[in-house]
């Protein structure tokens, strides 16, 4: 056994894994934490990391190294994506992390985030069991600030884009009021297709992928909510497998709903309840414009494959 630790630090939430890496390359949890400190806010209308947010960040960064020491990790990986790469002072937030982790994090490209994504879903949690040997599979990781789809094939990634467009891009771009009204819903909408389009284009190009797998955030708290969960159970959600019908029931409750009653729901996170709509967008958005059906959730994503990498 070897013990690893990863972090995430996406555009809305800062994560960490520290587990264990059998001779066999299975992760094994020792921890796994996720705090949403909105890195990436105001970064698609300023350019710019804010203090506050990278305040916010360093200060749930210094409780994932107390805990990285606690717990013996033997090698760390630190990866930041889409509001570190858009960012003009990204240097700002790679001082802030050497000064507390002890060294700089990886800021990837979107190619890179990509096939991480793919590799943490495919080979951890409920989902390696469902899919079969040679099956292609296509992979959406619905982020703050980006999508990454990567179509794979078993083991191997066969293309892979990631395009800007996330729950908090989304959501500080059109969905300014509080419930959305259409006019407002129909710019996400019109926005998202465009992009969705794009990666579909690159992606599956030829729609030979037969399942599509949905990790990140915004996939499982809607799962969550579909599945009338009295809190969030990651193992309920694990795996689960959601019509079409039952995303877009979820995203029009969810549009009708105001902060508040969004904020009520039991398996809501604090922190993505004025994101979720934006989110959900993406994913009912995706599936219509892939003609696939049904989606099939994994809790298991970019961070496990951060992990698997260490």
């Amino acid at each position: 056994m070897k013990r690893v630790a990863g972090i995430d630090c996406g555009t809305n939430s800062i994560r960490l894994l520290i587990a264990d890496i059998d001779d066999e390359g299975r992760l094994h949890d020792v921890v796994r934490r996720m705090e949403v400190v909105r890195l990436g806010e105001g970064v698609d209308d300023t350019g710019r990391l804010s203090e506050a947010a990278l305040e916010r960040t360093r200060a749930r960064l210094v409780e994932y190294t107390d805990q990285i020491r606690e717990h013996g990790a033997e090698a760390v990986r630190m990866v930041a994506t889409s509001a570190t790469r858009d960012a003009a002072n990204a240097h700002e937030f790679t001082e802030m992390v050497v000064s507390v982790l002890g060294k700089a994090p990886e800021v990837i490209t979107g190619d890179e985030e990509a096939r991480l994504s793919f590799k943490g879903a495919v080979f951890t949690g409920a989902v390696a069991g469902l899919l079969d040997e040679g099956q292609q599979v296509l992979l959406v990781d619905i982020g703050g600030g980006s999508t990454e789809f990567v179509r794979g094939q078993t083991a191997e990634v066969l293309a892979a884009i990631s395009v800007d467009v996330g729950c908090v891009r989304m959501t500080e771009r059109h969905l300014r009021s509080d419930p959305p009204p259409a006019e407002e819903i129909d710019e996400a909408v019109a926005d998202i297709k465009s992009v969705v389009d794009r990666a579909l284009a690159v992606a599956d190009a030829d729609r030979t992928a037969t399942e599509l797998v949905a990790v990140a955030g915004t996939a499982t708290t809607v799962a969550a909510i579909a599945l009338e969960l009295p809190a969030y159970d990651p193992d309920a959600i694990d795996g689960t497998r959601l019509s079409y019908e039952q995303i877009v029931n979820v995203t029009a409750d969810l549009i009708a709903s105001d902060h508040a009653a969004r904020l009520a729901i039991p398996s809501m996170h604090p922190g993505r309840a004025d994101v979720i709509i934006g989110g959900s967008l993406v994913l009912r958005t995706i599936m219509e414009r892939s003609g696939i059906n049904e989606v099939l959730i994994s809790e298991h994503d970019i961070l496990d494959g951060i992990a698997l990498s260490a």
